[in-house]
């Protein structure tokens, strides 16, 4: 149902599925990240854990989700999700929120925000299109709102010169100050009055207790690679303690039934009659001592967070039905005893080739900004990729963007493959799942 700015519709499903969408190929390389905001009756966040996006994907409740952003053709899809049943009774709006990242949403084309039944199968109910931006570079685009114990969607279509740092503190988002977009302050401080002479206390007051140390504030920027910037500090962004987390999407062009899904998202180039397609995310460390090996499901060598190599693979997802995908995650509170980590992903079985098909990586420190870089389309028989190079230079964790296609030799392994391309020397025998 196409809807007009300010109309509303009932909400006829407990379970939505929430769409922001656009053209892909527009806006001279913007790109566009969609979000939710949960509010109580005044209108703002109870805490900043009520914000959902890319870089705090799930709420506390489990009610709302960021599900991720899929390109498919000639068009760019972001998902969220919300379980109108789990909503906590002390929310009474969610604000469906979009942020233009590059540019302003004058240069997007096609933006609109969809909720449809999250049911197989189920319809969409409610379609808003934005078409009247210019200068804007976050824009509440719809809501979901509490009315007469059910649920209400309203089309909003209200922009934000300030970027989704301003839209978030309008609804009481603490946000860094590194977060752009925010407007300057006009205001000026007070002259300070000049001193008048007092008389010395007789006893000094006791020295107040010191406050209690407030919660970081959520971080809304993230780092882009590219080509032309292949690389950046995790150090000088903050990330260098926690947990480091690195996700893979992976995006087909087209997407013909009977292909497998993996990670999320579809995989071209799966055999017809084969088995459900089987990725497989990996990683080659070198410590500090010199000690090198593999993470990955092969052999069951899935690393540990607490004891060397520091590296764990949060499990095989051999079917492709977890939303989450595979996940490897580094502890960088032990980053001192490592020296360089290749992240890599092979084709275990289910596709000939990495062709076809498009694929972003997420690299999440636990503190510290999201690191984003988008893979090139690959255009040689490759069953392996190199992701990412992460190397320990003198204390300076730096993430380098590899995006490398390489093409395993008749009678070799694709961990061989790796293995020659980045010198680590190691001895291979075959292994299995």
């Amino acid at each position: 149902m196409a809807m007009q700015k300010g109309s509303n519709v009932p909400v006829p499903a407990a379970s939505v599925r929430i769409e922001v969408g656009r053209r892909s190929g527009t806006g001279g390389g913007v790109d566009v990240d969609a979000s939710a905001l949960l509010l109580d009756i005044g209108g703002k966040v109870r805490s900043d854990s009520d914000f959902v996006f890319y870089n705090q994907p799930r709420h506390a409740s489990g009610a709302v989700a960021h599900e991720g952003k899929h390109a498919e053709g000639p068009a760019v899809r972001e998902v969220l999700s919300a379980d109108l049943d789990r909503v906590e009774p002390e929310v009474e709006r969610i604000v469906l929120a979009a942020s233009a990242d590059g540019g302003t949403f004058g240069q997007v084309e096609g933006l609109y925000v969809s909720v449809g039944d999250a049911a197989p199968g189920g319809a969409e109910f409610a379609r808003f299109e934005s078409g009247d931006a210019t200068v804007e570079t976050a824009f509440v685009l719809g809501e979901l709102y509490r009315r007469q114990g059910g649920w209400k969607f309203r089309a909003v279509g209200q922009g934000y010169e300030s970027g989704l740092a301003g839209l978030a503190t309008d609804f009481g988002i603490s946000v860094d100050e590194q977060a752009g977009g925010a407007r300057a302050s006009t205001s000026t401080s007070a002259p300070t009055p000049a001193a008048t002479p007092q008389a010395a206390p007789a006893q000094a007051p006791a020295p107040a207790s010191p406050p209690a140390p407030a919660a970081p504030p959520v971080r809304l920027t993230k780092v882009t690679l590219t080509k032309q910037t292949p690389s950046v500090s995790l150090t000088k962004q903050g990330g260098t303690r926690g947990e480091l987390r690195v996700n893979l999407n992976w995006q087909t062009k087209k997407e013909p039934s009977g292909w497998g899904k993996k990670l999320g998202k579809s995989l071209s180039g799966q055999r017809a009659g084969s088995s459900a397609l089987d990725l497989d995310l990996c990683a080659l460390f070198e410590l500090a001592d010199g000690r090198r090996g593999v993470v990955q499901a092969l052999g069951n060598a899935f690393g540990s967070l607490h004891q060397p190599p520091y590296i764990h693979l949060d499990g095989d997802d051999r079917t492709g039905a977890a939303a989450s995908g595979e996940n490897l995650t580094v502890n960088l509170d032990h980053a001192a005893a490592l020296r360089r980590i290749l992240v890599f992903v092979t084709i275990y079985e289910g596709a000939r080739s990495f062709e076809g098909v498009n694929g972003t990586v997420t690299l999440q420190p636990q503190h510290g900004a999201p690191v984003e870089f988008s893979l090139d389309e690959c255009t040689v028989a490759s069953d392996v990729c190199a992701l990412a190079l992460i190397t320990n230079e003198g204390g300076d964790l730096v993430v380098h963007r590899e995006a490398r296609y390489l093409v395993t030799q008749p009678g070799s392994s694709p961990q061989r493959t790796v293995d020659a391309a980045y010198g680590w020397g190691m001895q291979w025998t075959p292994g299995r799942k």
